[in-house]
């Protein structure tokens, strides 16, 4: 391999490990093969095997009509390149658009004993494209997809050697791609509830405080909902700790179908029976009225004994909210109060009095140990 093609090899395993996302990886397979061979266009593509076809995920360089940056309905059927379902294995091979054996080939034969294919030939043409080289990409010793790299009409035809690099590339690209799964995994395990599948107290901390930097810099409304599942304790104690979790599993599952009546709704179990709902841009009224329909709904579960909800938003007379601990804490003087009285619907901080509203009042009292009267709240 030569100095060129190897610090290639180099910025491209750079490129992927600095990537954060699946879509940020497969850019930078995309990009940095395009480079190190020489291609006008590049793409990476997908084996869907569930639905029999191959998904181009990206495609960067010169475009052609009707080519985007992130397709979203761009696939293939497989059997149109039965090569990337057979067997997964890892070279990289040449086409031309005039379906012609390549400079190294003699007529009538391929490396690697492959057909051409013709689909492949006729798409460079439709293209303006002379050539291509496809190497597929193999992960966890199977075929997962492939690298796509092509030369515009009259630039020259890749070689053997051009093959034999590409699977190099493909390679770096499906390390990188395997690093990028397990980051991901990484990060979906610490942002989210292991037993519900909802987001968690580390995904909504992060979360609001994003969303209240909107609301100083756009006057965004960020509102938040609390709910303290009731009976859990007596289910717990009389039909045992699994019964429990089918509970507390359940009324997330009502949680997150509430949750998706407001567009971008966080829905998180914060532990144990509390649970919230956290939405930006929304009105105040609106996520009023899906706290209302989420007690309805609780109030129907077979196990339980409904639940208690308490809001704050930003949208109503609560007084200025520049930081994350005072919004839970009206949400959660809210909830204390809808608990307390029995409340077959949300508690809203604000709507008793604005500022001489008696949960406005509570959140703001100054913080001394607990009571039998208070609990102390969240900070």
């Amino acid at each position: 391999m030569t100095d060129n093609r190897l610090r290639a090899v180099v910025a491209l395993a750079q490129a992927l490990a600095a990537a954060h996302t699946p879509c940020d990886s497969v850019r930078a397979a995309a990009e940095g093969t395009r480079a190190a061979l020489g291609g006008a266009f590049a793409a990476i593509s997908t084996w869907e095997r569930e639905l029999g076809r191959l998904k181009v995920l990206v495609n960067v360089g010169e475009l052609a009509e009707g080519e985007v940056e992130f397709p979203e309905g761009e696939s293939y059927p497989v059997h149109e390149f039965p090569e990337i379902a057979g067997g997964g294995q890892p070279d990289a091979w040449v086409e031309t658009a005039d379906g012609g054996p390549g400079p190294e080939e003699e007529p009538g034969n391929r490396p690697y004993g492959r057909p051409y294919n013709h689909q492949r030939a006729a798409a460079l043409r439709r293209r303006g494209r002379g050539c291509c080289v496809v190497a597929p990409i193999v992960l966890h010793g199977r075929a997962w997809g492939e690298v796509y790299v092509a030369r515009a009409a009259g630039e020259p035809v890749f070689t053997r050697e051009d093959a034999e690099f590409a699977t190099v590339l493909a390679a770096v690209t499906a390390a990188g791609l395997a690093q990028t799964e397990r980051l991901a995994e990484a990060r979906r395990l610490a942002f989210t509830d292991a037993l519900t599948g909802l987001a968690n107290r580390r995904a909504v901390d992060m979360r609001l405080d994003e969303a209240l930097e909107r609301h100083r810099r756009d006057g965004a409304v960020v509102s938040l909902v609390v709910c303290d599942l009731n009976g859990l304790k007596r289910v717990n104690d009389s039909r045992g700790h699994a019964v429990g979790d089918r509970l507390l599993e359940r009324f997330g599952s009502v949680l997150s179908l509430c949750g998706a009546i407001l567009p971008g709704t966080l829905a998180a179990r914060l532990g144990g029976d509390e649970f919230c709902l956290l939405t930006v841009g929304p009105s105040a009224d609106e996520v009023a009225k899906v706290a209302g329909e989420l007690c309805a709904r609780a109030k129907e579960l077979e196990l339980g004994e409904g639940v208690a909800v308490g809001v704050a938003s930003t949208g109503d007379p609560i007084g200025p909210v520049w930081s994350a601990r005072r919004l839970f804490r009206l949400a959660d003087a809210a909830q204390y109060r809808a608990k307390g009285a029995g409340s077959r619907g949300p508690v809203v901080a604000g709507r008793e009095g604005g500022a001489d509203d008696p949960v406005v009042r509570l959140a703001d009292a100054p913080e001394r140990a607990p009571s039998k009267e208070r609990r102390r709240f969240r900070r």
